[in-house]
Order: structure tokens, then C-alpha cells, then sequence
């Protein structure tokens, strides 16, 4: 069982995400920013730099977390910088030896559901042929996008667009998150079921107001133990990725560097991650 996470969340700098993995007593990470860049966007220099370290400390990289298709990118905006992302990316994922990169399915910007549709699936064709000719895995995140509206969304989306490579990493905790219940999360988790190929652990409850309180896993409404327990009954394979979002969430702005306990709740959160994880295999 791999136990990875994204270490942005606890430091900024790769050297430092590096550190605290290696203390967490793990050997793979899934790279998101570094310096505040994320690693699609990062210069040639900055990514052969990012390499020499990773093949230094002998770091292997899980996956991308990329911002194609995601919360920042409309469905009106300009699709060719998902084009690049994904062109720059690939053969850099090819040097690091991942395949699977993550997309949303782009956040609605005044269309009308069948136009914010129809634009959606034709972007996302588009990206999974290109992903399909590069011989990597876009992971659909059910977090933002048309795909994530609901399950039955997403089952039609990986449906009808067919391919293996467009499939899902699944996020315990976004369904809640996004002012679901716990029932939304099973739904979900039932629909991305046969396509998950990476796994975000994340854990949520709502306040009196309904806003997000990000909390340690097993400890919110995002029934995380009961979905990986199901999961692993199912013979998964794949790696389980922490993204704790309980000091640094990067859709809002903040910074590792920002928040004096960001490195301890990281770390604190992949010690639990594993117990958690080692008591239901």
C-alpha cells in the first residue's frame, strides 16, 4: 500500500516537501507547486532542478495535480492554456515516470446547462486524445466542473467519452465540502468506483453556517474509513494521498509559509493517515 501526499500543503519549497515525506517515512510524493508554481507551469530550469533533487533523494512522483479544466479555469476561458499545460506536461511526466495527471471539468460561467455541457465534453475529448497519444492518465478530481456536479454527471462523462485515459481520483472529502452530505460522498464514491485510479484522503464537517471545518481523517461527516475499507475489499491498487487542507488550501490563496503549524498538521495528518490505513487493510 503506497501512502503519499501533496506536499505544498506543508512546505513550499520542493527540498523541504522532500524532508517532511522522508520523515513521514515515505518515498513518493504527488507534486502540485513548488515555489508557489505549479509543476505544469514551471520554467525548464525550475523542472531540471525539481528532477536533479527528486533523483537525488530517490523521490518517485505518484502523480500531477495540475489546474487543467479546474476551479480557476471556466468553461468559457481560454482552452489553449489547458492544451499546453497538458503538452508541457506529459513529456515531464515521462521523465518522471508517473502516468496520471489531474483535471477537473470545468466550473460553469453563465452557459446554459446543455452549451456548459456540450463544451465541456468537447474540451475534455480533446484532452483525452492527447493524453491518449502521449500515453498518459487524465484523473478526473470530483471537486469542480460539470462532471462533479453529481454523480450521475460523472458516470456519464467517463461513460460516453470511453477511454482509459480519462479515469478518477476520488476525493473523500469534496462532496461534504461543497455542502453535501454523507450520502453525497457514498453516491459519488459509487459512481467513480470502477474508474478510481488514485485516491485523495480528505475529511470534512460543516459548521452552524454550513461552511467547511477541514478535519484529521476519520474524524468529519466523509465517511473516509467506510469508503477505503470498501475499496480495498475491491482489490485497489493504487496509492492513497493525503491533502489534509487544514492549515494551507491553495483555492484560496494561502501559503505553507503563511501558517506556523502548517508543516506539524501535515505531518501529524499522515501519521494518522497511516493508522487509519494500516487498521483497515
Amino acid at each position: 500500500m503506497i501512502v503519499t501526499g501533496i506536499p505544498d500543503e506543508a512546505a513550499e519549497d520542493l527540498a523541504t516537501q522532500v524532508e517532511v515525506h522522508r520523515e513521514l517515512g515515505w518515498s513518493t510524493v504527488e507534486l502540485r507547486s513548488i515555489d508557489g508554481k505549479n509543476i505544469a507551469q514551471i520554467d525548464e530550469d525550475g523542472f531540471e532542478r525539481a528532477c536533479d533533487l527528486l533523483e537525488r533523494e530517490n523521490m518517485e512522483v505518484i502523480a500531477f495535480a495540475s489546474p487543467i479544466a479546474n476551479w480557476s479555469r471556466a468553461v468559457t476561458g481560454d482552452f489553449s492554456l489547458d492544451v499546453e499545460d497538458i503538452k508541457r506536461s506529459a513529456p515531464r511526466m515521462q521523465r518522471l515516470k508517473t502516468r496520471y495527471i489531474r483535471v477537473m471539468s470545468y466550473p460553469n460561467d453563465g452557459l446554459d446547462e446543455k452549451d456548459w455541457r456540450d463544451e465541456v465534453f468537447k474540451r475534455m475529448r480533446e484532452l483525452t486524445g492527447i493524453a491518449e497519444g502521449e500515453g498518459i492518465v487524465l484523473v478526473h478530481e470530483n471537486c469542480d466542473g460539470w462532471g462533479s456536479q453529481s454523480p450521475e454527471n460523472l458516470k456519464i462523462l467517463l461513460e460516453e467519452i470511453d477511454s482509459p485515459a480519462l479515469q478518477v481520483v476520488f476525493d473523500s472529502g469534496n462532496a461534504v465540502a461543497h455542502c453535501g452530505t454523507a450520502r453525497d460522498t457514498w453516491h459519488f464514491y459509487r459512481a467513480a468506483k470502477p474508474f478510481i485510479r488514485h485516491f485523495h484522503i480528505k475529511d470534512c464537517r460543516l459548521d452552524e453556517q454550513g461552511q467547511p471545518i477541514h478535519t484529521f481523517p476519520g474524524e468529519g461527516w466523509c465517511m473516509v474509513k467506510e469508503i477505503i475499507r470498501d475499496l480495498l475489499a475491491s482489490g485497489y491498487p493504487g496509492a492513497f494521498s493525503i491533502e489534509p487542507h487544514m492549515a494551507v488550501q491553495i483555492h484560496l490563496g494561502t501559503k505553507a509559509s503563511e501558517h506556523s503549524k502548517a508543516r506539524s498538521l501535515y505531518m501529524e495528518y499522515g501519521k494518522r493517515a497511516v493508522m487509519m490505513l494500516e487498521g483497515l487493510a
